[in-house]
């Protein structure tokens, strides 16, 4: 079977060679598996999985026999790590006893450090990363390698501008077939499965079992949650309101659930990859949002599936929503801190990049027209650089001292 690779695999590379257990955490059908199972054949280890019971009762209770066992080629890759509650205290053991010889790499849905907790038990020991569905760069590579190459020069450049205010010299050519991509890639998201398979029915079929997968396994078995139509109800009120303010307060309301059933919810949600919060910027202690947080799902193609709603990018009224979602997973995927910025008096800006000790502003629009609350942004804060994502434009301008990039949305 053809290995398709991810982004992940070089950012793993040097800690391969180092001490610290790996734990790789994110949300069900993200290609951890397939991940685990590739890197055992490059780095010569051996795979268990404990969804398989004989293999997660045998850790549990005899770790050293099982090391024994499966410990000799100086590599083990530990998947569906959700499935034994004691992980934690036993990668501990693992790391306490054999660090030295044997280099552990674990992967669990997002679910297990919610309920087993283990983070606590790997202070000093692990090193944790993430993996989410497939990221536009990814995208390409997978289903248009020679439209990739193309890609990568682009990013370079807007990479090169973000974190050196360089100048952009390429324009963009391959338009259509770029704006072709991105709307496939906008209707059904970046799930490993999904991306490969051809058949739009078949796409929309995977993302609904993908959903009834999580509510069953994660949510109800895993987790214990026994109210799925609430749940179910908060998802869907999150996928139709994503990118606005949270209000968890008027969530309670609307959906006649009690606020610390929502709150749970909620960080059951993000916990497991379903979706993300953004935390407001903010310096004006008395006129900007220092509080509220905006909530977005981290797929485009589940959220389509949550709404029932596959319609093309031109037939949306929520064609601004995806947009913005989708720009703000893309800088999520390749950014650490992401921001946004609201005044009490409406003026908004959708995300704002700490950069080193810079900060970046970034618009998500239609068209390449530039609000007062952008204006006012730039007057107030004197940023070095902005950008501004739009349909079709392309352009280099600059206002006071600030140079602005006007390019299409799928230039990320």
């Amino acid at each position: 079977m053809e290995y398709y690779p991810r982004k992940i695999e070089k950012v793993l590379e040097p800690w391969m060679k180092r001490r610290e257990i790996i734990v790789i955490k994110g949300a069900r059908q993200t290609g951890k598996t397939t991940l685990l199972l590739h890197l055992s054949k490059v780095w010569k280890g051996n795979y268990v999985t404990l969804e398989d019971e004989e293999i997660k009762n045998a850790l549990e209770r005899d770790p050293k026999i099982f090391v024994k066992r499966f410990g000799k080629n100086k590599f083990l890759f530990i998947d569906e790590a959700q499935y034994l509650k004691n992980i934690g205290k036993i990668l501990k053991l693992l790391f306490d006893l054999y660090g030295k010889k044997l280099k552990l790499v674990v992967a669990g849905s997002g679910s297990f450090d919610i309920k087993v907790q283990v983070g606590k038990y790997l202070v000093g020991r692990a090193i944790f990363f993430e993996l989410f569905p497939l990221d536009f760069e990814e995208f390409l590579l997978w289903k248009e390698k020679n439209l990739y190459e193309v890609f990568l020069e682009y990013k370079k450049q807007i990479f090169d501008f973000i974190f050196k205010g360089k100048k952009i010299k390429v324009k963009p050519i391959f338009e259509k077939e770029f704006q072709q991509n991105l709307k496939e890639y906008l209707l059904y998201g970046g799930f490993p499965g999904i991306v490969k398979e051809k058949n739009k029915e078949i796409k929309k079929e995977l993302l609904k079992n993908l959903m009834r997968t999580y509510l069953e396994k994660d949510v109800f078995f895993f987790l214990g949650i026994r109210h799925l139509e609430k749940f179910q109800n908060l998802l869907r009120h999150l996928a139709f309101n994503s990118g606005n303010i949270l209000s968890i307060s008027g969530i309670s309301s609307d959906l006649k659930m009690d606020f610390r059933t929502a709150e749970d919810y909620l960080n059951i949600l993000e916990q497991t990859y379903i979706i993300s919060s953004l935390s407001p910027f903010y310096k004006n202690l008395t006129t900007e949002l220092k509080k509220s947080k905006k909530v977005y799902l981290l797929d485009e193609g589940l959220r389509n599936s949550i709404m029932g709603n596959f319609l093309e990018l031109e037939k949306r009224a929520d064609q601004g929503q995806i947009l913005e979602n989708y720009i703000f997973g893309e800088l999520k995927k390749n950014f650490e801190k992401i921001n946004y910025w609201r005044t009490t008096g409406g003026a908004e800006i959708d995300f704002i990049l700490k950069v080193k000790k810079e900060i970046l502003p970034i618009e998500v629009k239609s068209d390449g027209r530039l609000t007062k609350g952008f204006l006012s942004f730039l007057k107030n804060y004197h940023p070095k650089r902005a950008i501004v994502f739009t349909k079709k434009d392309f352009a280099l301008k600059k206002i006071n001292k600030t140079k602005i990039i006007f390019i299409p949305h799928f230039f990320i």
